[in-house]
């Protein structure tokens, strides 16, 4: 995974903290899409609803994908659907690049696409999509893609989670690397600078951020 440049960690962070979308509930864990248990979870979707925090992020991920990736060596963002549609959309903007998006699975009418917009064979297409648990969802959009012709090396996310090991190797193993602009580790840190939260729901965080395998099975 590409690390976070700067201060871009505690700038993502801060912004999810302010606009609430950073949700703890310790003693009444969440269920991920993933099937996983968390006492945590983030709401990236609510960025949309914020003029000026999506222009950061953007402006953000732009930068990102520009030191990391590089302009020249993309001809194509995608959007995960749903949520990654609308970040791809700016980020696409931004990097002055055409834009298409990847269905889940395939429409079952008309030309029966799972990828939507032009995608011409061979074209290097950076997969966006708004947080990252396990990287389950990346490499089913991934190969969707590739199976339409698209030449995928790189994703990237606003939010990784950051301690689910499949989420890189997973990856890794389908020649693709992670970009995100902040994980757990970043939001900790600010919410304990902020004051955010009480020190006592952090500290249960952080035991989860341990040990996310364990802490699920003790509560199983």
């Amino acid at each position: 995974m590409g690390t976070v440049a700067d201060d871009r960690g505690a700038r993502t962070a801060r912004i999810l903290l302010d606009i609430k979308a950073v949700n703890f509930k310790p003693d009444d864990p969440f269920t991920l899409t993933s099937g996983r248990l968390s006492p945590t979870y983030i709401d990236c979707r609510k960025i949309i609803s914020y003029p000026a925090a999506r222009r950061d992020v953007t402006a953000m991920a732009a930068a990102l994908v520009r030191e990391k990736i590089g302009v020249t060596n993309l001809d194509v963002i995608a959007g995960g659907e749903t949520a990654g549609i609308p970040f791809a959309a700016w980020i696409a903007d931004a990097l002055d690049l055409p834009m298409v998006y990847v269905r889940k699975k395939p429409k079952g009418f008309g030309r029966m696409a799972q990828i939507e917009g032009d995608l011409a064979e061979g074209a290097r297409v950076l997969l966006v999509e708004d947080l990252a648990t396990d990287g389950g969802s990346k490499i089913h959009f991934v190969k969707a893609l590739r199976a339409a012709g698209a030449a995928v090396t790189h994703t990237f996310v606003v939010f990784h989670y950051g301690v689910f090991p499949e989420s890189i190797g997973g990856l890794r193993e389908i020649g693709v690397d992670l970009l995100a602009l902040a994980t757990w580790r970043d939001v900790i840190a600010e919410a304990r600078r902020g004051g955010d939260f009480p020190e006592t729901d952090l500290a249960k965080v952080e035991e989860f951020l341990a040990d996310p395998v364990g802490w699920q099975d003790a509560r199983q």
